[in-house]
Protein backbone atom coordinates (compact mmCIF):
# COMPACT_ATOMS: atom_id res chain seq x y z
CA UNK A 1 0.00 0.00 0.00
CA UNK A 2 2.56 2.58 1.12
CA UNK A 3 4.97 2.45 -1.80
CA UNK A 4 2.10 2.24 -4.28
CA UNK A 5 0.65 5.48 -2.92
CA UNK A 6 4.05 7.19 -2.86
CA UNK A 7 4.81 6.23 -6.47
CA UNK A 8 1.45 7.62 -7.62
CA UNK A 9 1.98 11.03 -5.99
CA UNK A 10 4.26 13.93 -6.90
CA UNK A 11 3.57 16.16 -3.91
CA UNK A 12 3.35 14.48 -0.51
CA UNK A 13 2.64 15.88 2.96
CA UNK A 14 3.02 14.13 6.30
CA UNK A 15 1.29 15.26 9.49
CA UNK A 16 0.80 14.01 13.03
CA UNK A 17 -1.15 14.95 16.11
CA UNK A 18 -0.83 18.12 18.17
CA UNK A 19 1.85 18.06 20.90
CA UNK A 20 3.86 15.34 19.13
CA UNK A 21 5.17 12.58 21.39
CA UNK A 22 7.76 9.91 20.60
CA UNK A 23 5.51 7.76 18.45
CA UNK A 24 4.04 10.65 16.48
CA UNK A 25 7.51 12.09 15.90
CA UNK A 26 9.10 8.73 15.12
CA UNK A 27 6.47 7.56 12.66
CA UNK A 28 6.30 10.91 10.84
CA UNK A 29 10.06 11.42 10.66
CA UNK A 30 10.61 7.77 9.74
CA UNK A 31 8.23 8.06 6.80
CA UNK A 32 9.63 11.46 5.80
CA UNK A 33 13.20 10.14 5.65
CA UNK A 34 12.07 6.97 3.87
CA UNK A 35 10.49 9.01 1.08
CA UNK A 36 13.40 11.46 0.80
CA UNK A 37 15.94 8.64 0.59
CA UNK A 38 14.07 6.34 -1.78
CA UNK A 39 11.96 8.78 -3.83
CA UNK A 40 14.10 11.95 -4.06
CA UNK A 41 12.12 13.17 -7.06
CA UNK A 42 9.02 13.66 -4.89
CA UNK A 43 8.26 16.99 -3.23
CA UNK A 44 7.77 15.97 0.39
CA UNK A 45 6.95 18.17 3.39
CA UNK A 46 6.39 17.30 7.04
CA UNK A 47 4.13 19.30 9.38
CA UNK A 48 4.36 18.99 13.16
CA UNK A 49 4.19 21.26 16.17
CA UNK A 50 7.35 21.90 18.19
CA UNK A 51 9.22 18.73 19.17
CA UNK A 52 10.75 17.95 22.55
CA UNK A 53 14.39 19.03 22.44
CA UNK A 54 15.64 15.47 22.90
CA UNK A 55 14.10 14.41 19.57
CA UNK A 56 16.19 16.78 17.49
CA UNK A 57 18.93 14.17 17.06
CA UNK A 58 16.80 12.70 14.24
CA UNK A 59 18.27 13.52 10.86
CA UNK A 60 16.60 16.43 9.03
CA UNK A 61 14.25 17.18 11.94
CA UNK A 62 15.11 20.83 11.32
CA UNK A 63 13.09 20.64 8.11
CA UNK A 64 9.79 20.15 9.95
CA UNK A 65 7.27 22.86 9.08
CA UNK A 66 5.47 24.26 12.13
CA UNK A 67 3.08 26.53 10.30
CA UNK A 68 1.37 26.87 6.92
CA UNK A 69 3.60 29.55 5.43
CA UNK A 70 2.16 29.32 1.93
CA UNK A 71 -0.83 27.94 0.07
CA UNK A 72 0.01 24.34 -0.90
CA UNK A 73 -2.00 21.46 -2.25
CA UNK A 74 -0.77 17.87 -2.16
CA UNK A 75 -1.45 14.74 -4.15
CA UNK A 76 -1.16 12.66 -0.96
CA UNK A 77 -1.48 13.56 2.71
CA UNK A 78 -0.24 10.91 5.16
CA UNK A 79 -1.93 11.35 8.54
CA UNK A 80 -0.05 9.40 11.23
CA UNK A 81 -0.93 8.58 14.85
CA UNK A 82 -4.18 10.60 14.81
CA UNK A 83 -7.42 9.12 16.10
CA UNK A 84 -9.44 11.81 14.30
CA UNK A 85 -8.78 14.59 11.80
CA UNK A 86 -9.15 17.35 14.39
CA UNK A 87 -6.05 16.03 16.19
CA UNK A 88 -3.97 17.14 13.19
CA UNK A 89 -4.26 20.71 14.38
CA UNK A 90 -2.90 23.34 12.00
CA UNK A 91 -2.19 20.88 9.16
CA UNK A 92 -5.79 19.67 9.04
CA UNK A 93 -6.65 22.00 6.19
CA UNK A 94 -3.95 20.40 4.04
CA UNK A 95 -5.54 17.02 4.72
CA UNK A 96 -8.90 18.41 3.57
CA UNK A 97 -7.44 19.79 0.32
CA UNK A 98 -5.27 16.80 -0.59
CA UNK A 99 -6.28 14.75 -3.62
CA UNK A 100 -5.75 11.51 -1.68
CA UNK A 101 -5.27 10.67 1.99
CA UNK A 102 -3.74 7.85 3.98
CA UNK A 103 -4.35 7.31 7.69
CA UNK A 104 -2.02 5.04 9.68
CA UNK A 105 -2.88 4.73 13.36
CA UNK A 106 -3.33 2.45 16.36
CA UNK A 107 -5.94 4.36 18.39
CA UNK A 108 -9.02 2.26 19.14
CA UNK A 109 -11.14 5.41 18.73
CA UNK A 110 -10.02 5.92 15.11
CA UNK A 111 -12.98 6.15 12.71
CA UNK A 112 -11.05 5.29 9.51
CA UNK A 113 -11.42 8.85 8.28
CA UNK A 114 -8.80 8.60 5.55
CA UNK A 115 -9.40 7.56 1.96
CA UNK A 116 -7.11 4.61 2.66
CA UNK A 117 -6.60 3.40 6.21
CA UNK A 118 -4.25 1.10 8.05
CA UNK A 119 -5.60 1.13 11.60
CA UNK A 120 -4.59 -1.64 14.01
CA UNK A 121 -5.72 -0.88 17.59
CA UNK A 122 -3.72 -3.78 19.05
CA UNK A 123 -0.43 -2.54 17.59
CA UNK A 124 2.21 -1.17 19.94
CA UNK A 125 2.62 2.06 18.02
CA UNK A 126 2.09 3.81 14.72
CA UNK A 127 5.85 3.50 14.21
CA UNK A 128 5.52 -0.29 14.22
CA UNK A 129 2.73 -0.03 11.63
CA UNK A 130 4.84 2.23 9.40
CA UNK A 131 7.67 -0.30 9.72
CA UNK A 132 5.26 -3.03 8.58
CA UNK A 133 4.30 -1.00 5.50
CA UNK A 134 7.86 -0.22 4.41
CA UNK A 135 9.91 -2.28 1.98
CA UNK A 136 12.51 -3.63 4.37
CA UNK A 137 15.49 -3.33 2.02
CA UNK A 138 14.82 0.43 1.84
CA UNK A 139 15.09 1.08 5.60
CA UNK A 140 18.33 2.93 6.37
CA UNK A 141 19.82 3.78 9.76
CA UNK A 142 18.20 7.27 9.96
CA UNK A 143 14.77 5.74 9.24
CA UNK A 144 15.42 2.96 11.74
CA UNK A 145 16.36 5.47 14.47
CA UNK A 146 13.09 7.35 14.01
CA UNK A 147 10.95 4.21 14.07
CA UNK A 148 12.80 2.78 17.07
CA UNK A 149 12.20 6.05 18.93
CA UNK A 150 8.46 5.72 18.31
CA UNK A 151 8.27 2.08 19.36
CA UNK A 152 10.32 2.68 22.52
CA UNK A 153 8.16 5.58 23.67
CA UNK A 154 4.75 4.02 23.06
CA UNK A 155 5.75 0.73 24.72
CA UNK A 156 7.43 2.37 27.72
CA UNK A 157 10.69 0.71 26.63
CA UNK A 158 8.83 -2.57 25.99
CA UNK A 159 7.10 -2.60 29.41
CA UNK A 160 3.49 -2.07 28.35
CA UNK A 161 1.02 -4.80 27.44
CA UNK A 162 0.87 -3.52 23.84
CA UNK A 163 4.35 -5.00 23.33
CA UNK A 164 3.91 -8.15 21.22
CA UNK A 165 6.37 -10.67 19.78
CA UNK A 166 5.97 -8.83 16.46
CA UNK A 167 6.96 -5.57 18.19
CA UNK A 168 10.14 -7.14 19.52
CA UNK A 169 10.97 -8.64 16.13
CA UNK A 170 10.55 -5.22 14.50
CA UNK A 171 12.72 -3.60 17.17
CA UNK A 172 15.40 -6.29 16.71
CA UNK A 173 15.47 -5.68 12.96
CA UNK A 174 15.87 -1.93 13.54
CA UNK A 175 18.70 -2.58 15.99
CA UNK A 176 20.48 -4.69 13.39
CA UNK A 177 20.56 -1.61 11.15
CA UNK A 178 22.81 0.15 13.67
CA UNK A 179 20.50 1.93 16.14
CA UNK A 180 22.32 2.83 19.36
CA UNK A 181 19.48 1.79 21.66
CA UNK A 182 21.06 2.56 25.07
CA UNK A 183 21.90 6.13 24.09
CA UNK A 184 18.56 6.73 22.36
CA UNK A 185 16.59 5.44 25.37
CA UNK A 186 18.65 7.38 27.90
CA UNK A 187 18.60 10.66 25.96
CA UNK A 188 14.94 10.63 24.91
CA UNK A 189 13.12 8.56 27.52
CA UNK A 190 15.06 8.66 30.79
CA UNK A 191 16.92 11.99 30.99
CA UNK A 192 15.03 15.07 32.15
CA UNK A 193 16.00 18.70 32.51
CA UNK A 194 16.25 20.24 35.95
CA UNK A 195 12.98 22.12 35.32
CA UNK A 196 11.23 18.92 34.25
CA UNK A 197 12.33 17.20 37.44
CA UNK A 198 11.13 20.15 39.51
CA UNK A 199 7.69 19.98 37.90
CA UNK A 200 7.57 16.20 38.27
CA UNK A 201 8.46 16.51 41.95
CA UNK A 202 5.82 19.16 42.51
CA UNK A 203 3.05 17.22 40.78
CA UNK A 204 3.89 14.05 42.73
CA UNK A 205 4.05 15.95 46.02
CA UNK A 206 0.68 17.63 45.40
CA UNK A 207 -1.09 14.55 44.01
CA UNK A 208 -4.24 13.26 45.66
CA UNK A 209 -5.63 9.74 45.91
CA UNK A 210 -9.33 8.95 45.95
CA UNK A 211 -11.72 6.03 45.46
CA UNK A 212 -9.92 4.12 48.17
CA UNK A 213 -6.56 4.73 46.55
CA UNK A 214 -7.58 3.28 43.17
CA UNK A 215 -7.29 6.70 41.51
CA UNK A 216 -4.57 9.33 41.73
CA UNK A 217 -4.63 12.82 40.24
CA UNK A 218 -2.48 15.90 39.93
CA UNK A 219 -2.46 19.10 37.89
CA UNK A 220 -0.45 22.17 37.03
CA UNK A 221 -1.68 25.63 36.11
CA UNK A 222 -0.40 27.98 33.43
CA UNK A 223 1.16 30.34 35.98
CA UNK A 224 3.15 27.46 37.49
CA UNK A 225 4.34 26.31 34.06
CA UNK A 226 5.50 29.86 33.39
CA UNK A 227 7.29 29.99 36.76
CA UNK A 228 9.27 26.81 36.00
CA UNK A 229 9.75 27.72 32.34
CA UNK A 230 8.18 24.53 30.98
CA UNK A 231 5.90 23.86 28.04
CA UNK A 232 3.44 21.02 27.38
CA UNK A 233 6.20 19.02 25.66
CA UNK A 234 8.09 19.00 28.99
CA UNK A 235 5.26 17.25 30.84
CA UNK A 236 5.58 13.88 29.10
CA UNK A 237 5.87 10.98 31.51
CA UNK A 238 4.25 12.58 34.56
CA UNK A 239 0.98 10.69 34.23
CA UNK A 240 2.81 7.38 33.75
CA UNK A 241 4.83 8.04 36.92
CA UNK A 242 1.58 8.64 38.79
CA UNK A 243 0.22 5.32 37.49
CA UNK A 244 3.17 3.48 39.02
CA UNK A 245 1.81 4.18 42.51
CA UNK A 246 0.97 0.96 44.38
CA UNK A 247 -2.75 0.17 44.35
CA UNK A 248 -3.63 2.68 41.64
CA UNK A 249 -5.86 1.62 38.74
CA UNK A 250 -6.26 5.02 37.05
CA UNK A 251 -3.89 8.00 36.99
CA UNK A 252 -5.03 11.48 35.96
CA UNK A 253 -2.78 14.39 35.08
CA UNK A 254 -4.01 17.71 33.75
CA UNK A 255 -2.39 20.96 32.72
CA UNK A 256 -3.98 24.29 31.94
CA UNK A 257 -3.80 25.27 28.25
CA UNK A 258 -5.69 28.57 28.63
CA UNK A 259 -7.59 30.07 31.55
CA UNK A 260 -9.81 27.38 33.11
CA UNK A 261 -9.26 24.91 30.25
CA UNK A 262 -7.34 21.70 30.96
CA UNK A 263 -5.73 19.04 28.81
CA UNK A 264 -6.34 15.79 30.68
CA UNK A 265 -4.24 12.64 30.32
CA UNK A 266 -5.47 9.29 31.62
CA UNK A 267 -3.51 6.08 32.23
CA UNK A 268 -4.87 2.80 33.55
CA UNK A 269 -3.41 -0.48 34.71
CA UNK A 270 -5.85 -3.37 34.33
CA UNK A 271 -9.48 -2.73 35.24
CA UNK A 272 -10.51 0.49 33.46
CA UNK A 273 -10.73 1.19 29.72
CA UNK A 274 -9.82 4.87 29.74
CA UNK A 275 -10.48 5.22 26.01
CA UNK A 276 -14.22 4.80 26.77
CA UNK A 277 -14.00 7.44 29.49
CA UNK A 278 -12.17 9.87 27.21
CA UNK A 279 -14.54 9.29 24.28
CA UNK A 280 -17.54 10.06 26.50
CA UNK A 281 -15.91 13.40 27.33
CA UNK A 282 -15.03 14.25 23.73
CA UNK A 283 -11.54 12.75 23.53
CA UNK A 284 -10.08 9.40 22.62
CA UNK A 285 -7.07 7.13 22.76
CA UNK A 286 -6.24 3.60 23.82
CA UNK A 287 -7.57 1.24 26.47
CA UNK A 288 -4.75 2.13 28.87
CA UNK A 289 -3.79 5.60 27.62
CA UNK A 290 -6.24 8.30 26.56
CA UNK A 291 -7.03 11.98 26.91
CA UNK A 292 -9.45 14.84 26.40
CA UNK A 293 -9.82 18.59 26.96
CA UNK A 294 -12.33 20.12 29.37
CA UNK A 295 -13.24 23.59 30.58
CA UNK A 296 -13.62 24.21 34.30
CA UNK A 297 -11.55 23.71 37.42
CA UNK A 298 -9.49 20.60 38.22
CA UNK A 299 -12.21 19.62 40.68
CA UNK A 300 -14.82 19.91 37.90
CA UNK A 301 -12.73 17.55 35.79
CA UNK A 302 -12.42 15.01 38.61
CA UNK A 303 -16.13 15.19 39.35
CA UNK A 304 -16.90 14.34 35.72
CA UNK A 305 -14.36 11.51 35.69
CA UNK A 306 -15.21 9.90 39.01
CA UNK A 307 -18.58 8.46 38.07
CA UNK A 308 -17.35 7.09 34.75
CA UNK A 309 -14.38 5.40 36.38
CA UNK A 310 -16.46 4.12 39.31
CA UNK A 311 -18.94 2.48 36.91
CA UNK A 312 -16.18 0.44 35.30
CA UNK A 313 -14.60 -0.50 38.62
CA UNK A 314 -17.97 -1.75 39.91
CA UNK A 315 -18.45 -3.82 36.76
CA UNK A 316 -15.14 -5.58 37.43
CA UNK A 317 -15.71 -6.00 41.17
Amino acid sequence: MLDRLIRAANKIAIGGHVHPDGDCTGSCMGLYLYILENYPEKQTDIYLEELPDSFHFLQRSGEIRQELSEDRDYDLFCCLDCGDKERLGFSGELFDRAAHTLCVDHHISNTNFGEENYVVPDASSTSELIYNLMEKDKITLPVAEALYLGIVHDTGVFQYSCTSPATLRAAADLLERGVDAPTLIRKTFVEKTYAQNQVLGRTLLESIRFMGGKCIASYIRMREMEFYGVKPKDLEGIVSQLRDTTGVEVAIFMYETKPSVYKVSLRSNNLVDVSKVAQYLGGGGHKKAAGFTMAGTPHDVLNNLSGLIQDQLEEKA
